[in-house]
């Protein structure tokens, strides 16, 4: 996941270097003209596959910085300025980015909850693989992007600590349909341990 993303953070670079001389540093051209380049081309090109994204720290704090880069140089300013990233952002008019892939990665998630069953990315994301896999923040990362949206925890039962399991109409799923899911999730898992 983390090549990916260097991928994509190296794309946009890319771009913001093609487009550097001519546009973003071009005092002829409007600040409008600047964020369109901005939202059609750099925006796309450095999220493309986002909503299967893990978001730690770390990411999070890369794709914030290679946002401000393109936006701080549009403003005619520098990281020397000392200017608050949220100044930039609110003088431009442009919603905090990160804020867009979590509302996009919540919606991917609500289509994969309305998926029918024996789709394959529903089937992939319910699958419980056997054996040992190297130690991820996938599971912590959902319920933390799903908490924070206030749509519950999204396996655990009802009355949980986190939040109550997602009902009708935030994922257009039924409490039943959920609480069954995770039931029927947890039976295969203890399935698996026996069988080890």
């Amino acid at each position: 996941m983390e090549r990916e993303i260097d991928r994509r953070i190296g794309a946009a670079s890319a771009v913001m270097r093609s487009v550097y001389r001519t546009v973003v540093v071009k005092k002829e051209l409007s600040r409008k003209a600047k964020l369109s380049i901005y939202r059609s081309i750099y925006v796309p090109t450095l999220t493309y596959g986002h909503e299967l994204w893990v978001m730690t720290e770390r990411t999070r704090s890369r794709i914030q910085a290679a946002e401000m880069s393109f936006l701080r140089r549009v403003a005619g300013r520098s990281l020397r300025d000392r200017v608050r990233s949220s100044v930039t952002r609110e003088e431009l008019g442009v919603e905090p980015l990160l804020l867009r892939i979590e509302r996009s990665q919540l919606r991917w998630l609500g289509h994969l909850f309305r998926m029918p069953p024996g789709r394959l990315p529903r089937e992939v994301f319910q699958a419980c693989p056997t054996g040992r896999r190297p130690p991820g923040k996938t599971q912590d990362t959902l319920e933390r992007l799903c908490l924070s949206a206030g749509l519950g925890t999204p396996r655990g039962p009802p009355g949980r600590a986190g939040g109550s399991v997602w009902g009708e109409g935030s994922l257009g799923i039924s409490a039943q349909t959920a609480a069954s899911a995770t039931r029927s999730r947890t039976k295969r898992m203890k399935k698996k341990k026996m069988k080890l």
